[in-house]
């Protein structure tokens, strides 16, 4: 178990991510199981043809399980992922060391339908993290380790805001990691001016969550320096929502090789994907190397 400041379990802010990653450095995400409709490809093969609340709850507990009892410690959720929180907290009690992460920034409102015109809505303003705040502790309570703003882009006010970063501050005082996530073509840039926001005289974000994969490596450059600067770095969408699954464990083993990356999220849909996704590793030089060297001529 992790020790905290007071000798007590539980409360350390970013070193119980830190903890997390030093059992596995493989998260799972919740965000293709919590809600009926999502972007991954292939969900009409991985997920029951009936995609009630209650076999969607059934299917994210058994992956809780099978990753709890792989080794996995790092949870991930969001309030814009249908009911991904409800879920993971109905299951924390009798995991004290699962380390839960959660997003705010956009509403779920697919009203649990997959043919919604709109499934989410994105609004980073104090009104909504003030009621997305209290709703995550409702469910979550003092089991939230990270809360992080919701796909952060270059032009989001919530880079600017400054009455929304003492909001921030004041989460941060109470023992909770404070940091964000990033979509979009300009990742690299929301990162660097994330970076820079600081209260009181301190930096404000401490971890950062991004879209890296071999498809997409842009943001690489920009989360190195930031790893460099302290910052715990999550590596989301690493199999390109489900466009690399065929070739999941190269995939994910790219993203682990980076010296940047602290986790990596599977956002696997069945416990057969999870167990493929867990099988990942990162290849050194030498190893690549060493098995060239053992391929047959044919």
């Amino acid at each position: 178990m992790i020790k905290g400041a007071s000798g007590q379990y539980g409360r350390v802010s970013v070193d119980r991510l830190k903890w997390a990653a030093t059992q596995n450095r493989i998260g799972l995400g919740l965000a293709a199981v919590g809600r009926p409709g999502y972007i991954n490809l292939g969900r009409d093969r991985d997920l029951p043809g009936e995609r009630t609340v209650e076999a969607l709850r059934e299917r994210s507990h058994r992956l809780l399980d099978e990753a709890y009892a792989r080794g996995v410690r790092y949870f991930d959720v969001a309030r814009s992922y249908g009911r991904a929180e409800e879920f993971l907290a109905s299951w924390l009690d009798g995991h004290p060391e699962a380390v839960v992460g959660s997003k705010w920034g956009y509403t779920y409102t697919a009203g649990w339908r997959v043919d919604a015109d709109v499934h989410e809505r994105k609004d980073h303003s104090v009104a909504t993290y003030d009621r997305q705040v209290a709703e995550s502790r409702l469910l979550l309570g003092d089991r939230l380790d990270l809360y992080q703003i919701h796909s952060v882009t270059p032009e989001s006010t919530a880079l600017t805001d400054d009455a929304l970063h003492e909001r921030l501050a004041v989460l941060r005082s109470r023992g909770v990691t404070v940091g964000f996530s990033t979509s979009g073509p300009g990742q690299a840039e929301a990162i660097r001016r994330g970076l820079d926001v600081e209260v009181d005289g301190r930096p404000l974000f401490q971890s950062i969550q991004s879209t890296w994969n071999i498809l997409e490596p842009s943001a690489g450059p920009a989360l190195a320096e930031a790893h460099d600067r302290g910052r715990f770095v999550i590596v989301k969408e690493a199999l390109a929502n489900g466009r690399l699954a065929p070739i999941d464990q190269e995939a994910l083993g790219a993203v682990l090789a980076q010296p940047f990356v602290d986790i990596v999220l599977s956002g696997a849909a069945t416990v057969e994907q999870l167990a493929s996704n867990l099988g990942a590793r990162a290849e050194g030089p030498e190893e690549y190397w060493a098995r060239r060297a053992t391929m047959p001529w044919r």
